[in-house]
C-alpha cells in the first residue's frame, strides 16, 4: 500500500513539474524577415523546411508591404510582385510546420525610403502628411526638415479604405490570424502644417491609428501585432528616437487595447523595457537584430521575466523574435556561406550569426526545464 502511494505521489510530482515547466518555456519563437523576391520562394521555403522547422520556430512575421499581386488595388503593386500562388506555397509551408505566418504592411510610417516614396504616396499623394517635404535627391541624416520617413495622415478620411482593402485581402491569402502593422519610427505626426492634424495630441493621434487597426481586424477575429518604439518615452529612459519615442506618443501606452502585441525591439543592449508592457498588461516579444550576444541576453531575460513574475504577469511575456533587416535573399546567401565555412566570417556580427546563436540559446535553456 505505501509503494502503491509512493508511485501515484510521484506520478503527481511528475505531471507538476512538466506543467510548471510548460509554463516557463516560452511560447513564442519568431523570425521576422521582409518575403522573398519574386522567383526565390522555393529557395525560402527549404530554408523554412530544413533551418525554421529544425529550430523550433512557430512564428514567422513576413514583411510583404507592396510584394503581392494585389487585386483591390493593383496600382500599389510593385513592378515585379509575388503571385497568389506564391503566397500558397508559403501559407501551406507554414502550416506544415506549424509556424504562424503574420503578414506585415508598414502603416502610418515609414511610407516613404531615403529619396524614394513608397507605393502609397506615389498613387495616393493627398495621403501625405507633410507634402510640404519635399524628398532630397541625395537624402541625408540629419537635415532641416527632420525627415526620416514620411507617413500618412491617420484622419484623412480615405486613407482607411485604400490601406485595410490591402490588408484584408493580404490576410485572407496567407489565411492569417494576425497582421503586423509596422507603426515604429514615426516621426510625422500631428504635424503643424496638416489640415487634419495641427494642434492635437500626438499620442492621442498614434493611440487612434492603433485602435482603428486593431479594431478593423477584430472584425475578422484578427489580432494586431507592431513595434513597441513609439510607446517607449524616449527622452525620461535616455533611450532615445529611435527605440523610443521624442514626440510624444509614448503615452499612447495608457490608451491602446490591451490585447495588441507589442514587438520591443532593442538591438545594442537588451534594455528591460518589456517589463514596461506587461505591467501596463500588454503581451510582449523581445526583439534582436545583428548582435549575437544581445540575442542570447534577449532569451535568458524573458526566461528570467517569465520564471520571477506573478502568475498574472508571467505569461504575458510571450517570447523573443529575431529581426532582419535586408532582403531575404540577401539574409539567405550570407546564412549559407557563414554555414559552409564559419572561419571565413570577419564579423560575427551578423544576422545569421545571431539567428544561430538566439536558438541555440532558446535551447538550451529550455532544456533545463
Amino acid at each position: 500500500m505505501k509503494n502503491g502511494l509512493c508511485f501515484i505521489a510521484l506520478m503527481l510530482l511528475g505531471i507538476l513539474t512538466s506543467s510548471i515547466a510548460q509554463e516557463n518555456v516560452l511560447p513564442i519563437r519568431g523570425f521576422a524577415i521582409a518575403a522573398p523576391s519574386v522567383g526565390q520562394v522555393d529557395r525560402f521555403v527549404t530554408f523554412m523546411e530544413e533551418e525554421l522547422g529544425s529550430r523550433g520556430v512557430n512564428t514567422l512575421v513576413l514583411r510583404v508591404d507592396y510584394n503581392y499581386e494585389y487585386e483591390s488595388h493593383p496600382e500599389l503593386r510593385n513592378q515585379r510582385a509575388l503571385s497568389k500562388a506564391d503566397i500558397t506555397k508559403l501559407r501551406e509551408t507554414g502550416a506544415k510546420l506549424g509556424i504562424n505566418i503574420i503578414p506585415q504592411i508598414n502603416l502610418l510610417g515609414h511610407q516613404s525610403w531615403a529619396s524614394k516614396l513608397e507605393n502609397l504616396l506615389v498613387h495616393y499623394p493627398q495621403f501625405d502628411e507633410t507634402p510640404h517635404v519635399q524628398l532630397p535627391e541625395n537624402y541625408v541624416w540629419p537635415n532641416e526638415d527632420g525627415l526620416y520617413c514620411k507617413s500618412y495622415c491617420p484622419l484623412h478620411p480615405e486613407v482607411h479604405g485604400v490601406v485595410f482593402a490591402l490588408v484584408d485581402e493580404l490576410c485572407d491569402a496567407f489565411g492569417a490570424t494576425d497582421f503586423h502593422a509596422g507603426m515604429d519610427e514615426v516621426f510625422y505626426i500631428g504635424d503643424d502644417k496638416c489640415p487634419r492634424c495641427k494642434g492635437l495630441d500626438k499620442a492621442a493621434l498614434f493611440a487612434g491609428e492603433v485602435t482603428k487597426i486593431r479594431n478593423h481586424l477584430a472584425t475578422k477575429e484578427r489580432k494586431l501585432w507592431i513595434w513597441g518604439d513609439r510607446l517607449i518615452d524616449g527622452s525620461r529612459t535616455g533611450i532615445g528616437m529611435w527605440e523610443g519615442s521624442m514626440n510624444n506618443t509614448h503615452q499612447a501606452l495608457d490608451l491602446i487595447p490591451k490585447d495588441v502585441v507589442i514587438c520591443d525591439w532593442h538591438y545594442e543592449k537588451p534594455l528591460q523595457t518589456p517589463v514596461v508592457f506587461a505591467m501596463k498588461g500588454l503581451d510582449v516579444i523581445s526583439c534582436s537584430w545583428n548582435k549575437p550576444h544581445v540575442g542570447v541576453k534577449h532569451v535568458e531575460d524573458m526566461f528570467r521575466f517569465r520564471e520571477h513574475n506573478t502568475p498574472m504577469m508571467k505569461d504575458r511575456f510571450k517570447g523573443v523574435m529575431l529581426t532582419v533587416w535586408m532582403g531575404a535573399d540577401s539574409f539567405l546567401d550570407g546564412f549559407y556561406a557563414y554555414q559552409n565555412d564559419p572561419r571565413a566570417a570577419a564579423d560575427e556580427n551578423k544576422e545569421w550569426v545571431t539567428f544561430i546563436r538566439m536558438f541555440e540559446k532558446l535551447d538550451a535553456m529550455a532544456s533545463n526545464y
